[in-house]
């Protein structure tokens, strides 16, 4: 018989381990931690890839008419425009003015683009600008002569509107534990300016973001981002985030803002409108007129490609494509470090703003989206980041310190993908603990928290927001 103080060890380890750790099978205590589904971020919706295609495959059930509209979708946002006239009339219409001839220059396999580098041609980069003010819809007012874009490229005859440059500042720290860490803050100077100066002008720099799980998004009801608001902080957490309202140019009217780094954009259809408009001079039946102000004269006497340039048709066609690229599913998501830094993530209240298990409700694009509990990390509201993010640029109710959260789904891929790991509304940060050290504001505890783990936490969280 076994004595009192043997079998009181021997319960131990088996309550401490499924076997061996000699076993293939070894299971640690941490996996208490482990929630049953947690990988599927998405529910059903989700697939298996950390492939460098991870972001390019549409969710299951796609009915064959939408898996044709999803493929004439893919091709478009591909493909190079041209200028007008062409013999490719279906593609042409580039310009006169734009920062890239294709969505995919700044999402490249739907992914991220890349920070500005000098002297070389934006590959997903680009830069906001506009005088102090808005006009009665909210809009922030335009650069005479340069819109609210500042266009690098135009096509052959044609005066580009200007160029940025760029230069950092190393912010170097050490943390408690004694590992010293640098930071590069971007200062950017607007050059070549070809429409008059601007010098005093608002600016705000932007990175495209991997586009996945965007008709997840579309299909969340107001009143799930409503639920997460706390504009006056009333639970005393420091976090308040707050709804952005903008104007909704098909509804004509105001409505909460879902999309882009400032939540400045409520519809998909609209983002991807925009997007056509803003940074490839194409019109579609939301953006009508060209991108040409005054005094930009050659811009307006080029020739233009249809009216729209963008056909509904094909406008449609992106926008379903858009809208049901799936997001991967995780990744590693049983290891005891990376449930150990789930576990850390949410002590640290990270969770405060990336936000999970937000419920969608109907979709106007596809019913597969219907009813669907998504782990987006993000809240989608606006929080204070504090002055080191500060843009100092307002965006329809946004403040130019307050930023959109963003989703991290995907966030883990983005280095098998895109090649690189630069982070932030600008690619500032070189890789996710940069990113986290640029936190501020309502983030300010939350960063302090992160900086005061030990060597081994702080891997930790960085392992479990990399299985995302």
């Amino acid at each position: 018989m076994l004595n009192k103080k043997f079998a009181c060890i021997l319960l131990t380890l088996l309550t401490l381990y499924n076997c061996s750790k000699d076993d293939d099978n070894y299971v640690p205590i941490e996996s208490s931690l482990y929630e049953e589904g947690e990988e599927f971020l998405t529910g059903p919706l989700g697939i298996n890839s950390s492939s460098t295609d991870a972001f390019g495959f549409e969710i299951n059930g796609l009915t064959f008419s939408q898996l044709g509209q999803f493929a004439a979708g893919n091709s478009l946002f591909t493909q190079t425009w041209v200028s007008s006239p062409a013999s490719t009339t279906a593609r042409d219409g580039l310009g006169p003015t734009f920062n890239a001839r294709s969505c995919t220059r700044c999402h490249f396999k739907d992914g991220r683009g890349t920070p500005l580098v000098n002297g070389e041609s934006s590959k997903g980069f680009l830069m906001r600008i506009s005088l102090p003010g808005q006009d009665a819809n909210g809009f922030n007012n335009p650069v005479p002569g340069y819109g609210n874009q500042l266009q690098d490229l135009a096509n052959f005859g044609i005066s580009f509107e200007g160029r940025v440059n760029v230069d950092y500042s190393v912010i170097t720290g050490t943390y408690p534990d004694g590992r010293p860490y640098e930071l590069q803050q971007p200062n950017y100077t607007l050059i070549e300016a070809m429409f008059g100066p601007l010098d005093n002008v608002l600016t705000s720099p932007r990175v495209g973001p991997q586009t996945i799980g965007l008709g997840l998004v579309s299909a969340l009801p107001d009143s799930e981002i409503l639920k997460l608001a706390d504009e006056f902080d009333s639970d005393n957490d420091g976090i308040s985030g707050r709804p952005n309202y903008v104007w909704n140019i098909k509804e004509n009217k105001a409505t909460l803002g879902k999309y882009g780094w400032k939540a400045n954009t409520p519809t998909l259809e609209q983002q991807v409108a925009a997007a056509f408009h803003g940074d490839m001079g194409l019109t579609t039946k939301l953006f009508t007129q060209n991108n040409c102000p005054s005094p930009q004269q050659d811009c307006m006497d080029a020739f233009h490609g249809g009216d729209p340039e963008v056909t509904d048709a094909q406008l449609e066609d992106v926008v379903l494509y858009q809208a049901t690229l799936a997001v991967p599913n995780r990744r590693n998501f049983r290891d005891e470090n990376v449930l150990l830094g789930k576990q850390l993530f949410n002590e640290l209240n990270c969770i405060g703003c990336h936000a999970i298990d937000l419920k969608t409700g109907t979709s106007s694009i596809t019913p597969l989206l219907n009813n669907i509990t998504i782990k987006p990390y993000s809240d989608f509201l606006l929080h204070d980041m504090g002055e080191a993010l500060a843009d100092n640029r307002p965006d329809f109710l946004a403040t130019g310190r307050e930023w959109r959260t963003q989703p991290l789904w995907g966030i883990g891929l983005i280095d098998a993908v895109n090649k690189h790991t630069f982070l932030l509304h600008d690619g500032r940060a070189r890789n996710i603990e940069e990113a986290i050290l640029w936190h501020g504001g309502e983030a300010e505890n939350s960063k302090i928290g992160f900086i005061n783990l030990t060597a081994s936490e702080r891997q930790n969280v960085l392992d479990f927001v990399n299985s995302l």
